[in-house]
């Protein structure tokens, strides 16, 4: 683990810089063990990092570094909660995927054997983040990767099931991205009535599953 500051209020934890499991465990536990713990105002994590934000009233830089060290030692880990499962229905190609070729023919395989390779994956939500909810997926088929779009789309309807490179998610809200839109789910990622309000969260384990219906 390295510290280091990232602003005069958080520290930024790294991992090392190459996504993995081990990396994402033990990011996961910081971020459970620090949750909750007086002067830190928000945790921050991703796929092998974890943005710590702190109340400089309460705590300095070194405090902070200080209590990281101490709660990242094994008998500070809370117990992982019990990983949830999630299926998500998906309407894939057509309207609702409209780079589902591309993806095809990039991997050199048909659009079927994409979305089944696609659908008999088992995903791990890594963390939550860059928008609003939105969920990035480990798991995704190695050779299912493709290259992002050159220019983003100004619009990317909600619940668009993309592939970015290796990576994997879903749009929980209409904004601009880049990603490759395979398919799409009815399934809302984000609901401000409910509570909590994002649907995923860091540790979920999430399959797709493809349907047909008039819309998604």
């Amino acid at each position: 683990m390295t510290i280091r500051p990232a602003s005069d209020r958080s520290l930024l934890l790294s991992f090392g810089d190459e996504i993995s499991l081990d990396a994402h465990l033990a990011v996961a536990r910081l971020t459970r063990s620090l949750q909750g713990v007086r002067g830190i105002l928000n945790l921050h994590p991703a796929y092998t990092s974890v943005l710590v934000d702190f109340d400089p009233r309460l705590r300095s830089h070194a405090q902070v570094e200080a209590l990281v060290r101490q709660h990242i030692a094994p008998h500070f880990d809370p117990a992982p909660p019990e990983p949830r499962h999630v299926e998500i229905p998906v309407c894939y190609g057509g309207e609702f995927g409209p780079d589902l070729s591309d993806v095809a023919r990039h991997t050199g395989f048909t659009e079927e054997r994409v979305v089944e390779l696609h659908a008999a994956a088992e995903y791990l939500v890594y963390f939550v983040g860059f928008a609003t909810c939105f969920p990035y997926f480990g798991g995704l088929p190695p050779e299912l990767a493709t290259p992002r779009l050159s220019a983003p789309r100004k619009n990317v309807p909600v619940g668009s099931v993309a592939i970015g490179g290796p990576q994997a998610g879903i749009y929980p809200l209409a904004s601009p991205g880049g990603w490759r839109l395979i398919g799409r789910t009815r399934l809302l990622l984000f609901d401000p009535s409910a509570s909590p309000p994002p649907l995923l969260r860091m540790g979920d384990r999430v399959r797709f599953v493809a349907v047909r219906e008039a819309r998604p």
